[in-house]
């Protein structure tokens, strides 16, 4: 998560209310049962070969990180607002339609901040190469992207948002 120290995050709506809702979540109900479970392991007397509060010290401490993550993901956000956001060229907060030129097949591709990716689910990163390649090209252009199988040449179909 250290690519995310120095430089602003953007996010859709969608990803921000996301990372606030697991911050919320984290902070009001995890913490308080990583206490308990804490508290409970330490009622078995000698914590120091105590595999249950060993373990609930590990969750606590992973808890933290998580939260800590989350805080300086929402201090560096930057809310894309979707009246910002233009249909005419490939951007953050956009769908976007693809033909593969040598097989014909369509795509349509949500382009999202770094932190929302989730490819299986058409949602693809401004940080991705696929991402990177479509950020601000038009309809009607082409566009050919190295990815580990090779080449995928995509003709850009539509743009909507």
């Amino acid at each position: 998560m250290e690519e995310f120290m120095n430089e602003e995050l953007l996010l859709t709506k969608e990803g921000y209310d996301k990372i606030v809702a697991e911050h919320d979540e984290l902070v009001s109900v995890k913490r308080a049962e990583v206490a308990a479970r804490i508290k409970e392991a330490i009622s078995y007397g000698d914590i120091s070969e105590n595999a249950e509060y060993d373990s609930a010290k590990n969750e606590q401490a992973e808890l933290e990180e998580r939260i800590h993550q989350l805080e300086e993901m929402l201090r560096k956000a930057k809310i894309v607002q979707e009246e910002d956001v233009k249909g005419d060229k490939v951007n953050i907060g956009l769908k976007v339609t693809v033909k593969d030129i040598d097989t014909g097949d369509k795509e349509v591709f949500s382009i999202v901040g770094a932190t929302e990716s989730d490819p299986f689910n058409g949602k693809i990163s401004t940080e991705s190469s696929v991402g990177k390649a479509l950020i601000g090209k038009k309809k009607g252009e082409t566009v050919a992207i190295e990815v580990p199988d090779g080449i995928i040449n995509y003709k850009i179909m539509k743009i909507e948002k």
